[in-house]
């Protein structure tokens, strides 16, 4: 039996290929000593292959998904994906990248990681207004003997920690990776790992976490209970934010039918959220793509909002993407005919499963607030004229963008904020390598 790689996603992010013919090229030595690349205009190129994913991997999720919450963390998958790449070769190697929506005959390998590798280093500097941590880490059975090129590039482009691991006894493993993940994503992620088959060789961890209040926060005691429309006419009791006369970027999409708002959260990263108008969601989820996000955020204008209104949630998600990223194109990594021989030499892995798991939060400065909620009733307004009130009652859709490097940290769709996880024909253990 061929031993298992499994990769674990968890959030609680123009040289011409060298080869053959099919764009299969020779692996080139990505990792060079003492470099740390990605200027600007790489950074943003990366950015804009890692939307393009994103959003082609959120249609795929929303169509599983039709009436019920998405939530995944694109950069999260990305980079883990990258990551795995590293290992990869041929046809394997091809379809990794070009499914990560790079353009091979346009960018170079070397400048794909390198790029992940600034991200990392970007995302991963200390800031008091907002807690963010990133990384990777490989757990490798005793009895295997990784090549050094691929344990010098993972440390090196992916800051990957290492630690040796007995999986002949599966519940200490188990619980070593577990322990690992609930430590990093601060007890967000519990039990990520259930059932460890054998005989697995490696497991590939990547984690993210982020945690930031606004910039202006809601006050907890303007939360009150009403009715958030799942559809037309079913209604759901949520606790429902609140704010008055805020001065915030909005836009109003006539040509998609949506609203588009961004709230600041005080280290100046923004969630963008985007309500569809009743009936409309499918028609915007549709138009989700790079260009649509940067015509949404260049046509953004401060503007007064007279009552803003929006749910309070945490929902959490745990995908199988076995079952979704050969939609996308990547599929060889899941077959026989997969060559991860950049890991140890030998074509004998394939992934076998790929889980990734998010937990999102949104309250009114954080989670502590998270029980100050209570009934309230709206005095009429003294104001006269037209006003703007933007009211999230109903399905929305939520992007989480780093300023810095102008990635998605999360993607989400609040179809009911009382919803508890996905679907169980999405979710199960970890992702692995046979």
């Amino acid at each position: 039996m061929s031993p298992l790689l499994a990769l674990l996603l968890v959030a609680g992010l123009c040289a011409p290929v060298r080869g053959q013919s099919e764009d299969i090229p020779e692996q080139e030595n990505v990792a060079q000593e003492g470099q740390l690349t990605g200027a600007p205009r790489d950074t943003l190129r990366l950015a804009s292959s890692n939307t393009k994913f994103a959003f082609g991997l959120y249609k795929q999720l929303a169509a599983k998904n039709r009436n019920r919450n998405v939530a995944f963390s694109p950069l999260s998958i990305s980079m883990a994906l990258a990551f795995l790449s590293l290992g990869a070769r041929s046809a394997t190697w091809t379809e990794i990248l070009k499914g990560l929506k790079f353009n091979l005959t346009e960018i170079p390998e070397s400048e794909i990681h390198q790029g992940f590798q600034h991200l990392l280093s970007t995302l991963s500097r200390p800031n008091d207004q907002l807690q963010l941590s990133l990384g990777n880490a490989m757990f490798i059975d005793e009895s295997l003997r990784l090549l050094e090129k691929f344990k010098a590039e993972a440390q090196a482009l992916y800051a990957a920690e290492a630690f040796s691991t007995s999986f002949m006894d599966t519940a200490a493993a188990e619980k070593l990776i577990n322990s690992y993940v609930e430590k990093k994503t601060q007890g967000k992620i519990v039990d990520l790992i259930k059932g460890l088959e054998q005989p697995t060789a490696m497991v590939l961890v990547n984690y993210i976490f982020f945690k930031a209040k606004w910039k202006k926060p809601f006050d907890p005691r303007d939360t009150f209970k009403t009715k958030f429309y799942v559809s037309k006419s079913r209604p759901v009791t949520v606790s429902m934010m609140s704010m008055e006369e805020l001065t915030a970027p909005n836009f109003r999409d006539k040509a998609l039918g949506c609203t588009v708002l961004e709230l600041q959260y005080t280290s100046n990263d923004s969630a963008l959220l985007i309500l569809p108008d009743t009936g409309k969601m499918r028609q915007v989820e549709a138009r989700l793509s790079p260009e649509t996000l940067r015509r949404w955020r260049a046509s953004l204008q401060m503007s007064l909002i007279d009552e803003l209104y929006l749910p309070k949630f945490s929902i959490s998600s745990n995908y199988q993407l076995e079952n979704i990223l050969p939609r996308l194109g990547i599929r060889k990594v899941f077959t026989h005919q997969a060559d991860f021989s950049g890991v140890t030499g030998r074509k004998n892995l394939k992934v076998s499963q790929m889980v990734h798991q998010t937990e999102l939060d949104v309250a009114e400065v954080g989670t502590e607030a998270a029980a100050a909620t209570g009934v309230k009733m709206i005095p009429l307004s003294g104001k006269w004229g037209p006003m703007k009130i933007m009211n999230f009652n109903r399905p929305f859709l939520l992007c989480i963008v780093s300023k810095k490097t102008e990635s998605i940290l999360f993607l989400a769709k609040v179809a009911n904020p009382n919803q508890g996880k996905a679907p169980s024909s999405l979710s199960n253990g970890p992702a692995r390598l046979h």
